[in-house]
């Protein structure tokens, strides 16, 4: 085709020299971004509220917890909510965990290292379970974060345990998703991977935004910006919204969609731990807030009646709730009764220290952030606020994870993790054994009693399928009787199965039950005299049974020779 020249022609264009400078001028004046108010009264007023609503549903659901799995709790069945039953939260790991992380932040500030974060948990003495369990043995043993979660090492990334934590980071971020994003890749690194921390981002993000929205979808909808929209709990996010608009009127409808999908399906079960996977119990975070209609008691009790981890979904949806509603505007049976001057457990922090030190952080993350806190013609603070556009992780699969970090703590931050690992406390119990095959969320490692013995090791399966192993390479010396002694207990309702093998040959296989352990102890000698002269590996086996707990306790293993 020929084109007219006349229609192409490039004309040139006079513009004053004056006009040139104004434009040149406005184009490099910085802009300020967008900025939102939030004076600091209101800032307290709802962050008070959203600890408050975290303590009110883990107070109600408690009775509750995984009684009901895959399964809705009648409604005669759920609790009756009493005034009194506000402070039954103060030892709950639903509070003290995250507070954890804010005594990190209040010690060492928002750009505090993800390798003291992970020295700072690897020293919290309360007992753990899950994702966290998993994490924190991990930095005890040495691995440091981000590694302490990966899929290598971590068998629950997908574990629900940074989403009930994760609180905290929209607390003490008024209207900043990427701090909350920030602070996910910080500490719910240290427990969980993909899915996992996005779940802990998304409630962050929701919290976040609750300082400045009450349309609890909008609210939703900002929590959904923090978090990679191609994984698979940023699509269970997008089908509860769906879901919820399909279905206005019928919660159990809903539950019943979430149930089939993300709980039966098997595409949406990969690096799942049953249960306590992030997104089916993110789903009834969600249930409660969108069906509960900004109604408290609502909320908290679609939530629970959800099932599954039901203290710990209400926990999370009343917080993000009364966050938006603010402390002055709650109903007096959630306030009245709050003992404000106990501590939670395992924390320094009282409701009043616990506000003083969010109020804290958030300043600091105000101003980290680029803003600022002014007074307003009467004298109050404000902070000023500049509005984000979120920036999400990159996408990661817990069932396809990308390469580990080779993240190790130095010798020097080994000495500062105080507290032992299941292998470095047996190896300061019986030294020279090792530990294999343990399960890792039930506490296994040294309990100062049991059943009158002191200073007792405890051992569990892996699984009911898989025993759990101490191993030792032993010479044992020509000339003289080598005699293994043993000290085994078991659980007051439990049964296990004792064996002993040296270079894979049993040369023990000995029930511990009622009937040989009636008071819960056993002392069992192994002659190794028929192996003098020989190295052999040496293998104590806490075999499941089937007859109730299989934990084995331990209070002697010494070899004797004469």
């Amino acid at each position: 085709m020929t084109r007219n020249p006349r229609l192409f022609a490039v004309r040139p264009v006079f513009v004053p020299a004056m006009a040139l400078t104004l434009l040149f001028s406005a184009a490099c004046t910085p802009v300020e971004p967008q900025m939102r108010r939030l004076p600091v009264s209101t800032y307290r007023d709802r962050m008070k509220a959203g600890w408050v609503g975290q303590i009110a549903g883990v107070s109600w659901g408690g009775p509750t917890e995984f009684q009901w799995k895959d399964a809705i709790i009648p409604e005669q069945d759920m609790p009756v909510w009493t005034p009194e039953m506000i402070n039954n939260a103060f030892e709950q790991d639903d509070l003290y965990v995250e507070m954890t992380f804010l005594r990190t932040l209040e010690l060492y500030g928002l750009d505090v290292d993800i390798r003291q974060a992970g020295i700072d948990f690897a020293n919290s003495r309360y007992p753990l379970w899950c994702a966290n369990n998993a994490g924190r043995t991990n930095l005890r043993e040495g691995i440091a974060p981000p590694d302490s979660s990966h899929p290598r090492f971590n068998r629950c990334p997908n574990d629900i345990d940074y989403q009930i934590e994760a609180d905290y980071s929209g607390l003490i971020a008024p209207g900043l998703p990427n701090t909350v994003i920030e602070l996910g890749e910080k500490f719910g690194r240290l427990m969980n991977y993909g899915d996992g921390v996005y779940g802990g981002q998304f409630v962050g993000g929701m919290y976040a935004e609750a300082f400045f929205e009450t349309d609890r979808i909008r609210v939703i909808e900002a929590g959904l910006r923090c978090i990679p929209a191609g994984s698979q709990y940023a699509e269970m996010v997008r089908d509860m919204l769906e879901w919820y608009r399909q279905n206005p009127g019928d919660w159990e409808k809903t539950w019943r969609l979430a149930q089939k999908k993300y709980r039966e399906d098997p595409a949406y079960q990969k690096a799942s731990n049953g249960g306590i996977d992030v997104k089916i119990n993110g789903a009834y975070i969600l249930m409660g807030l969108l069906y509960g209609e900004g109604d408290p008691d609502r909320t908290i009790i679609i939530s629970t009646r959800c099932g599954q981890d039901s203290d710990c979904n209400p926990s999370n949806a009343a917080g993000v709730l009364f966050a938006t509603i603010g402390y002055a505007a709650l109903p007096e049976r959630f306030t009245r009764e709050l003992n404000m001057e106990r501590e939670f457990l395992y924390t320094a922090y009282n409701i009043p220290r616990l506000i003083d030190v969010c109020e804290k952080l958030a300043r600091q993350a105000v101003v980290r952030a680029g803003g600022r806190i002014e007074k307003d013609p009467s004298g109050q603070e404000v902070m000023v606020i500049p509005v984000q556009t979120p920036r999400p992780g990159k996408l990661e699969l817990s069932w396809d994870p990308g390469p580990i970090a080779g993240s190790r703590f130095t010798e020097e931050e080994m000495t500062r993790i105080t507290e032992l690992s299941p292998r470095r406390a047996l190896q300061q119990f019986a030294p020279g054994w090792d530990l294999k095959d343990y399960a890792i969320n039930m506490n296994v490692g040294v309990h100062p009693t049991h059943n009158g013995r002191e200073n007792v090791f405890m051992t569990h399966p892996e699984h009911a399928k898989k025993a759990c192993r101490l191993t030792r390479e032993v010479a044992v010396p020509a000339g003289k009787k080598t005699v293994l002694r043993l000290l085994v207990g078991r659980h007051a309702d439990g049964d296990w199965t004792l064996e002993v093998l040296a270079d894979g040959n049993e040369l023990l296989h000995r029930p511990v039950n009622a009937g040989t352990a009636p008071d819960t102890w056993m002392n069992v000698e192994v002659d190794l005299s028929a192996l003098a002269g020989r190295t052999v590996d040496l293998e104590l086996v806490n075999a499941p049974d089937q007859g109730g707990p299989d934990s084995a306790f331990w209070a002697t293993i010494e070899l004797v020779s004469e």
